[in-house]
C-alpha cells in the first residue's frame, strides 16, 4: 500500500530535523568561547539592524535582565552599541558595531571554509547531488520559516 503524503511528514520532518541539528552542531563546534546565544544576538542585529532592548529579548526568548547583562558584555567588547531611541529617550536601541559585523563575517567564513572541506571529500556525483537538493529546499524551507507558525506557537506555549 501506498503512503500518503501526509503520512510522509513526520518522517521529512525527522530527517529535516536530523540534517539541520548535524550540521549546526559541527558548524558551532568551534564557537570560539561565544554562547549560542550571543550569536544568535548578534545575527539579529546584523540582519534586523537596532533594535529596542526588550524586543531583543523577547526575540531571543530570554528575560530581559539576561539579555541587558549579554548586551553590557557585547558593548565591553565592541561588538554592539547602544543609544537612545530618537523617538522615545528612555528607550535603548542596541546595534551592531563594525567589529560586530567584522566577527560576524569572519565566523561564516569559517563555516563556509569547514563545509567546503566536508564537500571536497564526496564523490563529484554526491556534491552534484547535495547542489540540487539544496537549490530546491533551500526556497521551499525559506517560505515555510516565513509563511508558518512561530515555533512556540507550535509547541503550544506563550512567550514568557
Amino acid at each position: 500500500m501506498d503512503e500518503t503524503p501526509e503520512e510522509g511528514l513526520p518522517e521529512v520532518a525527522a530527517e529535516l530535523n536530523e540534517l539541520a541539528t548535524r550540521l549546526v552542531r559541527h558548524l558551532l563546534s568551534d564557537r570560539q568561547g561565544m554562547s549560542l546565544t550571543t550569536v544568535a544576538v548578534l545575527g539579529r542585529l546584523g540582519q534586523e539592524g537596532p533594535i529596542r532592548l526588550t524586543a531583543l529579548a523577547a526575540a531571543e526568548g530570554i528575560a530581559q535582565p539576561s539579555m541587558t547583562a549579554l548586551v553590557q558584555r557585547l558593548e565591553r567588547q565592541g561588538l554592539v552599541s547602544r543609544s537612545a531611541d530618537p523617538t522615545d529617550g528612555r528607550v535603548c536601541l542596541v546595534a551592531i558595531t563594525d567589529a560586530g559585523h567584522e566577527l560576524l563575517s569572519e565566523r561564516r567564513r569559517a563555516q563556509r571554509a569547514r563545509v567546503t572541506g566536508l564537500l571536497a571529500e564526496l564523490p563529484e556525483q554526491d556534491v552534484h547531488a547535495l547542489s540540487e537538493a539544496v537549490h530546491t529546499a533551500l526556497p521551499i524551507v525559506r517560505r515555510m520559516l516565513r509563511d508558518g507558525p512561530s515555533p512556540r506557537a507550535t509547541l503550544g506555549g506563550a512567550a514568557s
